[in-house]
């Protein structure tokens, strides 16, 4: 299945699936997946779509496809390596996830000009061979940050999934207006390029 007959099923699901009330037996919250494990979960991720408090649909022109790479190192911690093609070339952007008491929450230090944020992030619920759905709060000095990332090994987005992805959106108190889908016709000549 290529990229563009992916972004196609994605986006005709949204549509159908965004006026439908979610059961009332469904929880109203996510719960995040209690038995984490970071061996399985490691290795490379394509970010297939983006939700945030800070994020729009005219946002969609300029987020290309990306991947995201976990790695554990020595201390226990998950790196993350973001590759993104840009035109003719690749970004790439970094960060450390540090572990807390529970095996499926890290927390998060950025340092910036206005001093020190703080920044959690969840591994909500995977399959590690499939899917993936993270979250993330971070708090500055102004205002809170909120993100929901859909995670996929290949370029196949589940119906099952993408209506998790939905409902942890609305219990972080995001709407449909917040999706930020990349715009994949710029990947596929590039994807070696990162």
């Amino acid at each position: 299945m290529g990229p563009l007959w992916a972004l196609w099923v994605l986006l005709a699901r949204l549509d159908a699936l965004a006026g439908v009330t979610p059961p009332s037996n469904r929880p109203t919250t996510v719960q995040t997946k209690q038995a984490f494990r970071v061996d399985k979960f490691q290795g490379e991720w394509f970010v297939l779509g983006l939700a945030g408090s800070t994020h729009s649909k005219a946002d969609r022109r300029l987020l290309s496809p990306f991947t995201a790479t976990f790695s554990q190192n020595n201390k226990k911690q998950l790196e993350v390596t973001y590759a993104m093609v840009r035109g003719q070339r690749c970004v790439t952007w970094s960060y450390v996830l540090i572990p807390t008491a529970r095996p499926d929450v890290f927390s998060v230090e950025n340092r910036g000009e206005l001093g020190t944020d703080t920044e959690d992030v969840w591994v909500q619920d995977t399959d590690y061979s499939t899917f993936a759905l993270m979250s993330s709060r971070r708090q500055s000095a102004r205002r809170a940050i909120v993100r929901v990332h859909l995670l996929f090994r290949l370029w196949a987005i589940q119906t099952e999934t993408l209506g998790k992805f939905l409902c942890l959106l609305k219990a972080q108190g995001l709407s449909e207006a917040n999706i930020v889908f990349p715009d994949f016709p710029d990947w596929a000549p590039y994807r070696t390029a990162c």
